[in-house]
């Protein structure tokens, strides 16, 4: 019954698709001296889950994290990797990850109080 309440749905996967960008971002970084790399990146959860509402409605267990190309401009060599781009995105995506773990937490300790479990 309670497996599916949606913001639990919702919170975990806000974080799946933040620890998703994470990893991107790691990628750019890791590339960030190879000739030709074009940095990629994901797109925001709110239009990623959209996206799968309108293609099977309320189905958010099966989000895929889709890359695609971050639209910076590249350098002389073919490296279209910003490391401070790359570490603000970073940063947007840890906080994102905090925000839905709290939202998660927030949720559960609601669940708890209203069934007597504190």
């Amino acid at each position: 019954m309670f497996d599916r309440l949606e913001i639990f749905t919702l919170a975990g996967a806000q974080a799946r698709h933040a620890a998703a960008r994470q990893a991107v971002v790691a990628q750019n970084i890791a590339n960030s001296d190879t000739p030709g790399y074009r940095a990629r990146d994901i797109a925001d959860f709110a239009e990623t889950l959209r996206q799968v509402r309108t293609r099977a409605e309320g189905a958010t267990g099966d989000l895929s994290f889709r890359t695609r190309d971050a639209g910076t401009p590249a350098s002389p060599n073919g490296n279209s990797v910003s490391l401070e781009l790359e570490m603000l995105r970073g940063i947007e995506a840890q906080r994102a990850h905090s925000r839905a773990i709290r939202v998660y937490g927030a949720a559960l300790g609601i669940l708890r109080a209203s069934i007597g479990r504190n």
